[in-house]
């Protein structure tokens, strides 16, 4: 089955290479505002987007996210925070006190955020642009926060570069269905599956030259796939302190 919706959203890879042309202020409002039409928890909007042009800014950012090219090539970051300072405001107007001391609370207004910001992500392709999700903004969350002067009540969810394509973005193999589709129950044999996935990610090449250093393993390269790539990446450590950032900016985890 196919429609234009359906062509748009199988046409997505991530763009890391952008023409110097800027996304006019208009534009940038139009991909926000669909944003906003995405489901969100109670009609709360618990969520913020930080649009950055700024040259320098986004050369700062750049640097916090591991010295990723494409953040400073690209004209238009946006940062999407889940935001319950907002809220804040609304409980204080009304004479409330806001509790934040839940885990829930901070998992609905992360939700709420990435919810807006794919939304915003199709309204842009849509418009002939190309983005990348950033999660490295989270490398040195604090000092995003600091850059971007978020208050307590505000966590940096995920960046987004957006722009003009330089080039056609590489569109990536995903899963076989058998491993994310459940019917009625968890499908606890997907190994198939995965193997499956894994010898077509072998394939394309992706991983050439791309391992990631483990101990022990200094030069294999046989059978470097996805799913060797991504095991090592879930168990190296990493962003430990994420917990009491998240405390710090207001959040609880009860």
């Amino acid at each position: 089955m196919k429609n234009s919706t359906l062509n748009l959203i199988h046409a997505h890879g991530s763009v890391r290479r952008y023409k110097p042309d800027p996304v006019p202020a208009p534009l940038v409002e139009t991909i926000v505002a669909a944003g906003q039409r995405a489901s969100t928890s109670s009609n709360m909007q618990v969520y913020s987007v930080i649009a950055v042009t700024d040259d320098t800014k986004r050369a700062q950012i750049a640097q916090l996210a591991g010295g990723q090219k494409h953040i400073t090539q690209a004209p238009l970051f946006l940062l999407w925070c889940a935001d319950r300072a907002r809220l804040d405001r609304v409980c204080e107007l009304r004479g409330y006190k806001q509790n934040t001391e839940t885990l829930e609370n901070f998992l609905v207004a992360a939700a709420d955020a990435a919810i807006a910001a794919q939304n915003a992500a199709l309204a842009a392709e849509s418009l002939g642009l190309g983005i990348c999700y950033i999660g490295a903004i989270r490398n040195d969350t604090t000092a995003v926060i600091k850059l971007l002067d978020l208050p307590k009540g505000v966590f940096p969810i995920t960046g987004m570069t957006v722009g003009y394509p330089e080039q056609a973005p590489l569109i990536r193999p995903r899963l076989p269905q058998e491993a994310i589709l459940h019917w009625e129950s968890y499908n606890h044999n997907q190994d198939d599956a995965l193997h499956a996935y894994d010898q077509s990610m072998i394939e394309t090449g992706i991983y050439n030259n791309r391992q990631i250093p483990v101990s022990g393993k200094e030069g294999e390269t046989e059978f470097y796939g996805w799913m060797e790539h991504t095991a090592r990446r879930a168990t190296t450590p990493k962003r430990e302190e994420m917990l009491s950032i998240v405390k710090k900016q207001g959040f609880g985890m009860k």
